[in-house]
Order: structure tokens, then sequence, then C-alpha cells
């Protein structure tokens, strides 16, 4: 009878193993490239989302644009019971000739929130940009569809609130769509100054800026591959934090980059044929986005976009010339590519927010020995399974080897690995497998 009960019992487990090995892929599936191309024609058909254009209309500019958005939300949110908090965050920006922002306009963000159960306070939040432009950064009369930058990643994140809709997560889930991004990431700044004002708990930023081309100015046409953009250090961190690196490691292992590597981790587990570039870089060169100004306020923040762009299609007047049509107009986006990479946002969306908190003051130790140990403090969570203690060769981009820990432990020794030849971390485990971001150990111990 023992036999038969320990095979039930193992039977079972099995089951609940299968069942929550597969959520991520109900995730995936659920993600339709037929909506997120309706949603993309909305926004386009509002002429132009200039940050200073019409807020009057019903059917023209910026204001029409961001109340469908956020009609959008409300209705997301009446089909699952409330499940979202919709809300606008709205901040005056006074005019000055020497900035873009040429009049007083007011910079709408528009939010929607899933409570967390356990942690309300603690957000995973994803992000796209509503507004455009064309040639003329101050052109705020003409038409600026801003097809592909962006109302691709306007359309993923609405889409992501649809496909989440249906499941609850310990910690809260932020969908937001920020203005002012092309004028000087103003909705961003705003987002994380309000953020830091309330004591938020940001657990990480994906922002998603042009998710839907897949023919490059290179002549390389791809619908597999996108990039990851991340930090290497956090810009808050003190002289004396600075200074340790030098003697210490982790000149690559700042809180953005461990989220980068998280999205990727990700994709490669449950999306194999998709192919995340992890650019180890804040933006592209000698330009910015949406993540930065919570990297600015200390947050991790990554930008997820398209691998191969065409500089035909952004920020440009439509118009032909020498054979080459110009503009960001619909016809250039690929709305499946576009799901694929919204499906990339939904998972990680859906595994931070049902993994434990991270670990906290996490050490070392282990100079001139054969061991190496590493210290944490104990994570205080009733879904918590154990920790992850990993290691990675120090020219490895990805946390490769690792060692499971129980919950009731908070130190561990890798013997035999020495400590000059890896890099170390350490992550928290839930009951139903979702892990946290891996924590690069601040503190060295003597």
């Amino acid at each position: 009878m023992k036999k038969y009960s320990c095979l039930i019992a193992w039977v079972l487990f099995l089951s609940v193993q299968i069942v929550q090995a597969q959520t991520p892929y109900s995730i995936i599936e659920d993600v339709s490239a037929d909506r997120i191309e309706n949603d993309i024609k909305k926004l386009v058909s509002f002429g132009t989302r200039h940050t200073m254009s019409d807020i009057e209309s019903e059917t023209r500019g910026i204001g029409a644009a961001r109340r469908w958005i956020k009609s959008e939300f409300e209705k997301i949110s009446e089909e699952c019971g409330g499940c979202y908090e919709v809300s606008m965050q709205r901040t005056l920006e006074k005019g000055n000739a020497k900035t873009r922002i040429t009049k007083d306009t007011e910079i709408v963000n528009v939010l929607a929130i899933k409570r967390g159960k356990t942690y309300p306070n603690r957000y995973i939040i994803m992000s796209g940009d509503i507004d455009s432009r064309i040639s003329d950064p101050l052109n705020f009369t003409d038409d600026s569809p801003g097809a592909n930058d962006n109302a691709s990643g306007m359309a993923g994140v609405l889409e992501a609130a649809r496909v989440l809709a249906k499941y609850d997560f310990e910690s809260s889930i932020l969908l937001v769509g920020l203005s002012g991004e092309e004028q000087g990431l103003y909705g961003g700044k705003h987002l994380a100054a309000k953020a830091v004002e309330e004591g938020w708990d940001i657990v990480g930023v994906l922002n998603n800026d042009m998710i839907g081309n897949i023919k490059g100015v290179d002549g390389v046409i791809d619908n597999r591959t996108f990039r990851i953009f991340s930090e290497p250090t956090n810009p808050t961190d003190s002289d004396f934090q600075k200074r340790m690196r030098r003697y210490y490691g982790g000149e690559v292992d700042g809180i953005s980059r461990q989220l980068a590597r998280y999205v990727h981790k990700m994709t490669k587990t449950y999306m194999p044929e998709m192919n995340p570039m992890m650019i180890y870089r804040l933006d592209r060169f000698g330009r910015g986005g949406h993540h930065r100004p919570f990297n600015d306020a200390g947050f991790a923040g990554v930008r997820i976009m398209e691998a191969h762009e065409n500089y035909t299609q952004q920020h440009q007047d439509i118009r032909e010339e020498d054979g080459i049509k110009y503009g960001d107009v619909i016809e250039h986006v690929n709305f499946e590519y576009a799901s694929k990479l919204t499906a990339v946002n939904a998972i990680t969306l859906a595994a931070l927010a049902s993994a434990p908190p991270e670990p906290q003051n996490v050490a070392i130790s282990g100079a001139v020995q054969p061991s190496t140990m590493l210290y944490w403090d104990a994570v205080d969570d009733s879904n918590l399974a154990g920790y992850r203690v990993y290691f990675r060769e120090t020219t490895s981009p990805t946390w490769d080897m690792y060692y499971d820990v129980e919950k009731d432990k908070t130190e561990f020794t890798l013997k035999g690995i020495v400590i000059d030849n890896y890099f170390f971390g350490v992550s928290a485990v839930g009951e139903d497998g979702n892990e946290s971001l891996v924590v690069f150990p601040g503190e060295v111990k003597r």
C-alpha cells in the first residue's frame, strides 16, 4: 500500500510540475498578432501623437491617443472584474525655447496596475511610448504615424495587459504608456520621480521601443533576433562601490545587467526559436530610451527592441526620394514579430511577479582559499523553496553553473571553486519554480 501511495504522490507531483511548466507556454500562445495589428492601426489613425499635438480632438493628436489607451486598459480591466487600477499621471512642463518643449505642455502617462497579492508595493514594469515625431522634432502638426516607433511598443503593452489579466501574481505588474519620449524622456522621468517619492520597490523596467521591424537598413531580414540593452553598473553607485569594483569585480554585474540576463534566460528556455542579443551598453550608440530615467533613479531597467533598424523609417517626413520611401508607416511593421517580443515581455513579467523577492545583503569570501563562501539574509516568503548559488567564468555573459540550497540555509560553500576564477551570485526560488533576479555580492567578508 505504501508503494502505491508513493506512486500516486509522484504522479500528482508530476502533474503539478507539468501544469506549472506550461504556464509560460500558455502565455505565449495567448499573445495575438491580430490584436497587436489592430492596436497599431488605431494608434496610427490619430495622425500624429507628437507630445505638443492637439489634445482636444477626439480623432487626432496625442490627447485622443492617450484617452483611447486609457479606455482600452479600462475595457481590459472590466472584462477581468476590475483586476487593473487604471489612471493617468499628469505633469505640466513649462515651455522653453531651448528645449523640445517650446510651449506649456501636459505630459500624461497612462498606467494600468495589476496589484500583487503579497507584495502590492513591489513592481515589475513594462513600458511603451505613446508619442511620435517626424524629421523636425518640433513639428507637431504634420502627420507622424509612428507605426513602429513606437505604436508597436505601445500595442505590445496593451496586449500584455490582456494576456496577463487572467492570472494573479505575488508582486504588482505595471503596464504603462509613457509620453514625451521624443522630446526628452519626460514621461519616464516623471514616473521614476513618482516611484522614488512614493517608495516603490521596483524589481525592473522592461522598456519596449520599436519591436516591429524585421528589415534592416543593412539589408538583413531577420524575424527571430532582438536586442536587450542594459547598463553594466548602477549610475547611483557610491564612489566607494566604484573603487571596490577594481579589486572585487562587478563591472558587468549591475542590477540592469541582471535583468537583461533574466530576459535572455526566459527567452532561451521558453522561446528557443528566438535569438536574444544582450547588448552591453545603455542604449544604441549615442542615443537613449525611456528606461534611462529609471536607471538614473537607481532602478533596474532594460530596452527591448528589434535587431535590425531601418533609419529611413525613423524620425522621417513621409516622402519618396531617389526611389526610397521614407516614413514610419504601418506597411513596414511585422505584426508576428511584434507579438513574439510581446510574449518575451509577458513571460518575464509573469515569472518575476510570481517569484520570491531576491536575497538581500549578499556577501562573499574566499580570498587565498581553495573554496568560495556566499552569505545572504533569509527571504521571508511562504512560497520560498530555496536558493540558487550561481557561478560563471569571468568571460561568460550568462549564469551557467549553480548549486541549489535549502531554504533554511543562508550561506553556502562552493568547495574547490577558487574565487579568483569566477563571478558569483544568489537568487531565491519559489515552490512553483519561479526565480528572482540574481544578486551579485555587494560585500566582501574577511
